[in-house]
């Protein structure tokens, strides 16, 4: 039986069982990483439950756009943002990212874009669509429509496996873009890296800023790193 209780953080609460994203350590890491300004307008690619655009309004952006080309995700990440104190700065759309149509120039694009390849396919097609980059929303896609949308001076950020970044900063050459900042997240002390953070923009910057995270140490305990990075967010931390 499917666990329809909402998950709770500090400031806000949300319901993801509907969602084909549920609220995971991946978009958590990214939604806390990536830096923001007070007037910044932002757009989510790949909503599923609204988590990143919940945690960004946290940290004090002017508004936030959701979109999903999910039906059920995009309705559960609706719920999500009208019961938030920031329900007015928060617009959910049903809607595949190419056919988004706005007037809109963006300051911040963010992303937790499907990744899994063709070898490990989820049995749902919903599934499937938001989680596989050759069923769905591809690499190249991404980059290229954030390019279309986003502000000359500014920014996209994503998570994505360790393993398959250097093909998405080709993509993100090819369409224009040039790496700014990078996390690499390891998962374990000691072990190696299995995600990562990417920021990106129009610019080429001389220096990329280059940082690791540890989540947990070879005990298995959350690392204080962890802790302390994430206190504003989790509750018990």
């Amino acid at each position: 039986m499917t666990d329809a209780r909402p998950f709770h953080f500090k400031h806000f609460s949300l319901y993801h069982h509907r969602s084909t994203m549920k609220v995971g350590t991946d978009a958590i890491l990214l939604g806390r990483w990536v830096e923001v300004k007070p007037t910044d307008i932002v757009l989510d690619i790949g909503t599923g439950c609204g988590l990143l655009p919940l945690m960004l309004s946290q940290k004090g952006v002017a508004h936030v756009d959701a979109v999903d080309i999910d039906k059920a995700s995009i309705e559960e990440a609706t719920i999500n943002f009208e019961a938030s104190q920031w329900r007015d700065h928060l617009r959910s759309y049903c809607t595949d990212i190419v056919d988004f149509k706005t007037e809109k120039q963006y300051d911040l694009i963010v992303s937790n874009p499907p990744f899994f390849n063709r070898f490990s396919k989820c049995d749902s097609d919903r599934k499937s669509r938001a989680r596989h980059n050759d069923a769905g929303l591809s690499y190249a896609t991404l980059c290229r429509e954030a390019c279309r949308l986003l502000k000359p001076e500014d920014r996209m950020a994503v998570v994505l496996p360790f393993d398959v970044s250097d093909v998405f900063l080709e993509e993100a050459k090819k369409a224009g873009l040039c790496l700014h900042k990078r996390m690499t997240i390891v998962p374990i002390e000691g072990r190696e890296p299995n995600r990562v953070n990417l920021e990106m923009g129009f610019s080429k910057n001389d220096v990329i800023q280059e940082e690791t995270f540890v989540i947990r140490d070879a005990e298995m305990r959350f690392t204080a790193q962890y802790r302390e990075f994430l206190k504003d967010y989790y509750l018990g931390l």
